[in-house]
């Protein structure tokens, strides 16, 4: 990079920002959250819903952030800071998000790194036996930390080369893998007794699912799945040069996330519906248990060419991880960079101890810590990170966020930032879903998770 050491990095160009972006935003939520919520609320209709919201709710978001991110400068603290002192406190809640989802994020990582790895190692009969090798694998006092750090190295490695020596390099790579592997894999498994009904559950619309379930569950999975209310996108704004456009880059991302999410879905339920024949029984093998025990199984069952599938799945799934980790792990060190005024080795330092230490203590809550349960029986401490960040700081963040920029400095800063390098036709439909719209929708992910978590309301 030519730039000295504390200088601020940069995107090569318009479409280093859109790759990195939509790395950002494929990550483990498509891959096992999205196909899951569809298989649970009707499939199409789920789609349709999803599609709607995106390009509405979640495409005008993604322009805000960016926009900020690219008038000041700055990542989220200093962004916000830059429109006066009193309003630095949103942007240290949406740093606080990354903080948080960062350890844990690296743990799950390990997770798949590990699943990666066995299908060559062990053979897709040890990884196919209903869930005992997962469980033996997470509960363990020292393997799962190896894993964990083994994770995050490959991270930390990426992050340290740079934006452009680092960052782009390996969404350059991870990227088009990941799709071609998606597609190829997909393509393979529709060839299997039963999947070709799993697709078909998946591309039909059921209207008789449609429920505020269904709207909010598509809200939320859009709202994470988008990298928003994190400080990503105010980050990776930030390196954006003026005259790349903001309105196209944003669609393009929209666009990206949407469609590994619907591969992965057509792939993830066609697969499942192998191995439990139900869209109902797909919808209730949830989060893990889904990709590390039901997957496996399916998996197993595809003879000659059980180890090259389940290798190349978990190769598929850990490149998503990855592209997100990275994401996380360069919002934090552009946070500390900005904050304390420092080189950006100094910074990566930082965040390194930061990570390591955090997720070595969250993931103590599965073996020397598995008696603390922060949320009740059963749960551990990466399910009370994952609540704390992503079903209260997120909503809250994004809706103060819409209240600054719809009501507080007005949404012509941020028009007038968007015009700079593109029309913007839509500037006043775009003005409403900031003031009065996003609002409102974001209040209502917000209620609806945390009445959910303590049995108010069923999701």
């Amino acid at each position: 990079m030519a730039q000295t050491e504390g200088a601020r990095a940069s995107w090569s160009g318009k479409w280093a920002f859109i790759l990195a972006a939509a790395a950002s935003a494929v990550g483990l939520g498509n891959m096992w959250r999205f196909p899951y919520l569809a298989a649970k609320y009707g499939g199409g209709t789920f789609l349709l819903t999803y599609v709607l919201l995106v390009f509405t709710f979640g495409v005008s978001l993604l322009l805000l952030e960016t926009a900020l991110g690219r008038k000041t400068g700055q990542s989220a603290i200093g962004a916000f800071k830059a429109f006066g002192k009193k309003y630095a406190f949103i942007g240290v809640l949406a740093s606080a998000v990354p903080f948080i989802i960062t350890p844990y994020y690296c743990i799950i990582g390990g997770w798949v790194t590990k699943y990666t790895a066995a299908y060559l190692v062990d053979g897709p009969d040890a990884l196919a036996d209903g869930g005992d090798f997962f469980t033996g694998f997470i509960t363990s006092n020292v393997e799962s930390y190896i894993w964990m750090l083994l994770f995050m190295a490959l991270v930390f490695i990426i992050v340290g080369l740079g934006v452009k020596g680092g960052i782009e390099k390996a969404n350059l790579v991870m990227m088009p893998a990941l799709i071609i592997m998606a597609v190829g894999i997909a393509i393979y498994t529709l060839t299997m007794p039963g999947a070709l009904e799993g697709a078909a559950y998946y591309l039909t619309p059921d209207f008789s699912k449609l429920s505020p379930e269904l709207f909010i569950s598509a809200l939320g999975q859009m709202f994470y799945s988008l990298s928003l209310a994190m400080g990503i996108m105010i980050t990776y704004g930030s390196y954006m040069r003026k005259q790349d456009s903001l309105t196209s880059s944003v669609t393009r991302i929209g666009f990206f996330d949407l469609g590994v999410s619907f591969i992965a879905g057509l792939l993830i339920v066609s697969a499942a519906f192998v191995a439990v024949g139900s869209g109902d029984a797909v919808a209730a093998k949830a989060g893990p248990s889904l990709m590390f025990i039901t997957l496996p199984n399916v998996f197993a069952d595809m003879g000659g060419m059980a180890t090259i599938m389940g290798f190349l799945f978990f190769l598929l799934v850990l490149f998503a991880a990855l592209t997100s980790a990275i994401s996380l792990t360069e919002t934090l060190v552009s946070i500390v960079q900005d904050g304390m005024k420092c080189t950006r080795a100094k910074a990566l330092g930082i965040v390194i101890a930061f990570v390591v230490i955090a997720g070595a203590v969250i993931n103590a809550g599965y073996n020397g810590l598995s008696f603390i349960e922060p949320l009740g029986a059963g749960s551990s401490m990466l399910d009370f990170a994952d609540f704390i960040s992503n079903s209260v700081l997120m909503p809250i963040v994004a809706l103060l966020t819409c209240i600054f920029v719809g009501w507080i400095i007005k949404p012509k800063v941020i028009v007038d930032e968007v015009k700079i390098s593109s029309p913007f036709k839509l500037e006043k439909a775009w003005a409403v879903m900031i003031k009065f719209i996003a609002p409102v929708l974001v209040t209502v992910i917000l209620v609806a998770y945390v009445a959910a978590q303590f049995g108010f309301f069923s999701m």
